[in-house]
Order: structure tokens, then C-alpha cells, then sequence
């Protein structure tokens, strides 16, 4: 929020005449009223006149693929309080009217909800096909012909329904802290959300366990780790699974030999604790090295086609941990590798 009331700070202090504010930043509903009030405090202090439209206007644009969604979206919400500012906004996004792109113009407050409604659904429902994934494991199920079956449902549908370490990223843990705070502040409990959370941070932990329990004491051991980012084609480890994974391995006295195409400069910054227990690699095959184990945690398109017996050649054991289903196991085996994936 810090940021956004600067912004509004600065906007209210050199406005020279009407203008439209739009906020596309994630924030808590209300936060239109404060930006508000903030503008027309600066614009009192400097006893002069100026008329202002604030409008909320929300983005839903993925990492790695801002570029594609931005141009062709599911749809544009607009927070407006008045049809001058409505017609402005629909000027802005003319090309995508011209396009048939689904409007929806309603107030700032339920815009500012649509947002954080919308990344707090994904967000559970990764956590639902990642409790789902660890309850097949354990009935002798294979959770991805799971979720196919529940994904060629049109009400629930295939996206995010792909088991693996938890969500990460600087949106969905933000965004469900965000919404289960408000809801305790309006005495309203979300507490799907909440359950949510929690079962986020236990399926990073049961990751290492599902390592422990396979590699047995992992003082002494050494683990080649592909992938630390929150997702592909992104450097973000705002809040990745891996930050909590790799700690708690290093907790348990493993060394870890890591290679991420895009993450290791971030990662020395957010791993700066534990530098003296790992080391980063210039590719997967150096992380590979003297390995009594792999894991692979970001699903980096380069991870899908591995040279098996090079890597193989590498380690000094041969256990693989699969935790983004990226490879079959028959596959694997085939190569000589045991195959540890999620929810198969």
C-alpha cells in the first residue's frame, strides 16, 4: 500500500486540471476511497480547484505471458463512479471493445473484489488437485487421469488443476493473506482461504518428507535441484515453494547443487543464508554431480527433455523426485532411475 499512497500523494499534489486515476494495482476493497481522499487533501492544500475521476481497473496478467493477455483478455473490469470517467475508460480499451472482449463495469469496491476473489479461487484451486494428489498416493490412484476426468467437467474446467509444490509467486500468497485479513477485520471469516494457506505451507513440507522418507537421512547426502523459481519463464521467487523446500533440506544437513536458467540471481539473494550449503550450477547436468538425488521443482520446458544416461552418469545414486509430473515414470525407470512424482 505504501507505494499506492505515494502515487496518490504525488498525483494529488501536481494536478493542473480533471483527470482520470485508474488503479491497477492489487489492493484491499476501500482502497479507491483512501486514494480518494488522499487526492482531495493535496489538491485542499494547494487551495485550488480541480475535478478528478477515480476508476479501478484491475489486471490479470500472468508472468511470463503479460503480453498475450493483456491483448487478448478473458475480460476488462472497470470500478467507475461516473459515465464521464466510463466513457474515458472505454475509449482507452476501444480496440478490445472492437474485439467483443467481455466488459464488466460495476464499483470500485467490487472490482477491487473480483480481483482478489478471482487469484484466491486459483490459488485453491491448486491446493484442492494438491490434496487430492496426496490422498491418491495413498489409495493407489493416479491424480493426473484425475484430473483430467474433473478438468473435461465445463463447470470446473483443466487450468490449474496440475499437482506439484504449492503456489508461490508475488500474487496468490499476497492475495489469500489479503482477503483473509479483511474478512477477519469485517468479522466475516473466509475460511476456505485460510484452510487454503495452511494446506499450502504443509504440501511444501510433505515435499521433503516424501525425500526424507526415500532417501532416509539426508545429513551427508547431496541434491541436485532443477528449478527454483515459483513457475517458468519468470526469475520471481517472491514466495516460491522452493524457498521453503530447500531450507528445510538444508535443516535436515543436505547439501544442494542448484540450476535454475533464470533464477540464480535472485536466488543467491533469497538463499544468501544458506550459501554455505549450496552452490549454483550452469546447468542441470552440473547439478547432477556426485547427486545421490534429483529434484525437480519449476517446470522450465528445457527440464523435458533431459539426456537420462548423461544425467545419470552424474549422480551417485540414481532417485529422482518428479515435483511437477513433468516425465513418465516407465520412462524414467527404463533409464534406471527410481521415480518419485506427486500423486502417482
Amino acid at each position: 500500500m505504501k507505494s499506492v499512497i505515494q502515487a496518490a500523494t504525488d498525483i494529488g499534489r501536481y494536478i493542473n486540471g480533471y483527470k482520470v486515476v485508474v488503479n491497477k494495482s492489487t489492493v484491499p476493497p476501500g482502497t479507491g476511497r483512501i486514494i480518494k481522499s488522499i487526492i482531495e487533501e493535496k489538491i485542499r492544500e494547494k487551495k485550488e480547484v480541480y475535478s478528478f475521476d477515480f476508476v479501478s481497473n484491475p489486471e490479470f496478467l500472468r508472468q511470463g505471458a503479460a503480453l498475450a493477455d493483456f491483448t487478448a483478455p478473458d475480460r476488462v473490469v472497470l470500478g467507475v463512479e461516473s459515465n464521464r470517467a466510463e466513457e474515458i475508460m472505454r475509449e482507452v480499451y476501444n480496440p478490445l471493445l472492437q474485439q467483443e472482449v467481455p466488459f464488466i463495469v460495476t464499483s470500485p469496491e467490487t472490482a477491487e473484489m473480483i480481483k482478489l476473489a478471482s487469484n484466491a479461487f486459483l490459488a485453491m484451486k491448486i491446493t484442492y488437485i494438491n490434496e487430492l494428489a496426496n490422498l491418491c498416493e495413498k489409495v493407489g490412484a493416479n491424480v493426473l487421469t484425475l484430473s483430467e476426468g474433473v478438468g473435461k467437467d465445463r463447470r470446473i474446467g483443466p487450468q490449474f488443476l496440475q499437482p506439484g509444490p504449492g503456489f508461490g509467486g508475488s500474487c496468490f500468497p499476497k492475495d489469500t493473506k489479503a482477503l483473509v485479513r479483511l474478512g477477519a477485520d469485517k468479522g466475516e471469516r473466509v475460511t476456505l482461504i485460510e484452510q487454503t494457506i495452511l494446506a499450502n505451507e504443509r504440501q511444501k513440507e510433505k515435499m521433503v518428507i516424501k525425500i526424507q522418507n526415500v532417501l532416509g537421512v539426508l545429513a551427508g547426502k547431496t541434491i541436485g535441484i532443477l528449478g527454483i523459481t515459483f513457475k517458468a519463464n519468470t526469475d520471481d521467487l517472491r514466495e516460491a515453494p522452493s524457498l521453503k523446500i530447500l531450507d528445510l533440506l538444508v535443516q535436515r544437513g543436505a547439501r544442494l547443487r542448484i540450476y535454475d536458467p533464470q533464477g540464480e540471481k535472485n536466488g543467491r539473494a533469497k538463499l544468501a543464508d544458506l550459501e554455505d550449503k549450496l552452490s549454483f550450477c550452469r546447468d542441470e547436468y552440473d547439478a547432477a554431480s556426485n547427486a545421490d538425488a534429483i529434484v525437480l521443482l519449476t517446470e522450465w520446458p528445457r527440464f523435458h527433455n533431459l539426456d537420462w544416461q548423461l544425467l545419470k552418469g552424474k549422480m551417485r545414486n540414481n532417485y529422482f523426485f518428479d515435483f511437477r509430473n513433468m516425465h513418465q515414470r516407465e520412462n524414467a525407470e527404463k533409464q534406471g532411475f527410481q521415480y518419485f512424482g506427486v500423486g502417482r
